[in-house]
């Protein structure tokens, strides 16, 4: 005997609202505090982190109050320099995503909305430069262009847009056959108008989820390219230069690179929770 329609058990769906709440309380926490400070560190630290004071060199940290995190082997402020420093990662994560996303959509849009031609050339160039080695395309585009936060930026454009490109296609491609799309398609809608109102919409969430997370990803790059001396002016303060200053201190003063490796590492951590947290919100699949 079957139960009848207004005795049927109901189901409650609970959502991970703690999880994402934490995410999003954590992320702005970490992202969000350091990228605050940074913004805020030409008021802070006037002198850009720059003075010296050889009497106090080598101070351990949460020893001197005028040096809370300690000074390095040419006695400038640890904090100071932390946080000023962030300026070069910082500037060199955002403005080279966003370089990447200009040209990953457009390419991306091209090839997955006209197909043909259009689709086997574009695609072709970013086989080719997927298959190409990362680090051996860096020490060569350093070494004929030089090392500047400029080139650095121009470098991590040419070589990440691809990954935009690729997403973007597969989504418009999806797109294609959905029935608002073809219904649009038949009422003779312009594809100007079309790409401006179906798709870029629909690409902003995963476009968005993808940027947050190679902000942080390129921000290791940019330290890992100056560690290596193939980032910025070694003059220049930055986390991958304070790493690469302190690494020959690490038994003695593991001060000058541990605290540039936590910012560093809470900045990526703060940001791909963010990312996470985008992700939710952002995908209709997600939340459903």
């Amino acid at each position: 005997m079957s139960t009848p329609p207004d005795t049927l058990p109901s189901v409650t769906l609970k959502t991970p609202r703690r999880r994402g709440a934490l995410e999003l309380v954590l992320g702005l926490l970490f992202a969000g505090g350091i990228t605050g400070a940074v913004l805020l560190s030409g008021w802070l630290f006037p002198d850009g982190g720059e003075t010296m004071d050889l009497a106090a060199r080598l101070t351990a940290p949460f020893v001197s109050a005028s040096h809370i995190l300690g000074t390095d082997p040419l006695g400038r402020d640890i904090l100071a320099r932390v946080i000023v420093g962030g300026r070069i990662s910082l500037t060199v994560g955002v403005l080279s995503v966003l370089g990447a996303v200009i040209i990953g959509v457009v390419v991306g849009l091209i090839a997955g909305y006209y197909r043909g031609i259009w689709e086997t050339l574009l695609m072709r160039c970013v086989d080719v430069q997927l298959a190409l080695p990362f680090i051996l395309i860096a020490i060569t585009f350093i070494a004929i262009v030089g090392g500047s936060v400029r080139n650095l930026i121009i470098f991590m454009i040419l070589a990440q847009w691809v990954q935009y490109a690729r997403l973007v296609r597969a989504q418009v491609i999806e797109l294609r056959d959905r029935e608002f799309i073809q219904a649009a398609r038949a009422f003779g809608v312009s594809d100007l108008a079309q790409i401006r109102h179906h798709y870029l919409p629909n690409l902003l969430g995963p476009v968005v989820i993808l940027m947050a997370l190679n902000v942080g990803n390129n921000i290791l790059l940019e330290s890992s390219l100056t560690f290596l001396g193939l980032g910025v002016d070694p003059t220049i303060p930055s986390w991958g230069g304070m790493l690469a200053d302190g690494r020959t201190y690490l038994q003695t003063a593991w001060w000058v690179s541990v605290f540039p490796g936590l910012a560093i590492m809470l900045t990526v951590l703060g940001l791909n929770l963010l990312a996470d947290w985008s992700r939710d919100r952002l995908d209709p699949r997600g939340k459903a």
